[in-house]
């Protein structure tokens, strides 16, 4: 059994994030740098999605307090994650079981992927919240495995991937400006 969770203190009625996401305004998803995140309807339960290889349907959601997306994909992810928000507190948990290939592709590339995606959207909690943080750093594993995936995307044509996200144009959007982000030179 795989748990993994994350936990940021933002601020009081951070909560209200969650209902942004996968929304023409979303104000949670670090989708500047990252797969967005997208359904085929707004978010609600029996919504389908998901974001980059990880498909999930929406199983619960408690406006501003919850959401719980069963995993549907990739094969060998058998369980959920979910965002809660209590107080000023934000949690994202991800309980699963690794079956086949997935024992190997969870520790070695989707893990620090998500690790690296959850303090990103942390990061930008804090600052829709107007909370000073010190913004979460790629390590140079996770920097590699991006770098392995935009050639992986260009050889298949891709045109737009997020893991070529380009500062530039995250910076003409002036609430996800960055004053300072070595990690994304």
């Amino acid at each position: 059994m795989i748990k993994n969770v994350h936990t940021r203190t933002v601020a009081e009625g951070v909560g209200a994030l969650i209902d942004t996401l996968a929304g023409p305004d979303d104000r949670l998803w670090p989708h500047d740098h990252w797969p967005a995140m997208r359904f085929d309807r707004s978010l609600a339960v029996g919504a389908v999605g998901g974001h980059g290889p990880v498909g999930y349907t929406v199983e619960e959601h408690v406006p501003g307090r919850r959401v719980r997306f069963r995993f549907t994909a990739p094969d060998g992810f058998d369980g959920y994650h979910e965002l809660t928000a209590e107080g000023a507190e934000l949690r994202h948990e991800l309980v699963m079981c690794a079956r086949g290939l997935a024992r190997l592709s969870w520790p070695l590339v989707f893990r620090p992927l998500h690790d690296a995606l959850i303090e990103d959207a942390f990061d930008l909690a804090c600052r829709e919240m107007g909370v000073p943080h010190r913004p979460a750093r790629w390590s140079a594993y996770v920097r590699l495995l991006r770098a392995v995936l935009r050639r992986m995307e260009s050889r298949k044509g891709a045109t737009a991937s997020p893991y070529r996200a380009d500062r530039r144009t995250a910076d003409r959007d002036p609430r996800r400006r960055r004053v300072t982000d070595p990690r994304r030179g």
